[in-house]
């Protein structure tokens, strides 16, 4: 049960949804950085920005967001749920491209702290192909998933357990997008 009363069913409502419906006026921009950050056009495919999502979410052991960004992640790169598994288990033997893993040494280094991030790291990943905006991106996509983890954590939501239990917001998701994010009950009309 969440550490606050949401005046939601938090089986129906788990993870940061339950928390959104709560204070529907932060929803809005929360959801509208998801948007940009994750599925807007870019260089990066969307797959591998949720996987930065999901990689930093893993590290901050926050079930609930790297569950979620693991499904979305999986449902849009084409070696799915295998991939993800591998990143997160272990980064340097993962099957990805060079530059891939140098964003995420770059994400995991923002996880511990922003002071983390090194000339190195951002040489290292300006060498392996990535560009000023994907380092920019990968950096900030990093910052807000700690920002959200802790959100999430924070308040004690309920995260439901197996991949299953996500399928629905990762069709939603992946379908429509973050402005989708905060399913309504079936009797009240979506905004």
């Amino acid at each position: 049960m969440a550490h606050i009363d949401l005046g939601i069913d938090e089986k129906q409502f788990p993870g940061i949804s339950g928390p959104m419906r709560y204070r529907p006026e932060t929803a809005k921009p929360l959801n509208e950085l998801a948007e940009v950050l994750l599925r807007a056009p870019h260089s990066l495919p969307a797959g591998e920005r949720e996987l930065i999502a999901a990689y930093v979410s893993g590290r901050n052991e926050c079930t609930f967001c790297c569950a979620s960004h693991s499904a979305f992640a999986a449902a849009q790169l084409d070696e799915g749920m295998t991939l993800v598994d591998q990143v997160r288990a272990d980064l340097d033997s993962a099957p990805i491209s060079a530059k891939l893993r140098a964003l995420l040494r770059i994400a995991g280094a923002v996880q511990i702290s922003g002071r983390n991030v090194t000339t190195e790291l951002v040489a290292n990943a300006r060498a392996e192909g990535a560009s000023d905006l994907e380092i920019h991106d990968t950096v900030l996509i990093a910052a807000a998933f700690c920002m959200f983890n802790r959100y999430v954590d924070g308040l004690g939501t309920f995260a439901p357990e197996g991949q299953d239990a996500y399928a629905e917001s990762t069709r939603r998701i992946v379908e429509f997008g973050y402005g989708s994010a905060i399913p309504q009950p079936a009797d009240e009309p979506a905004a």
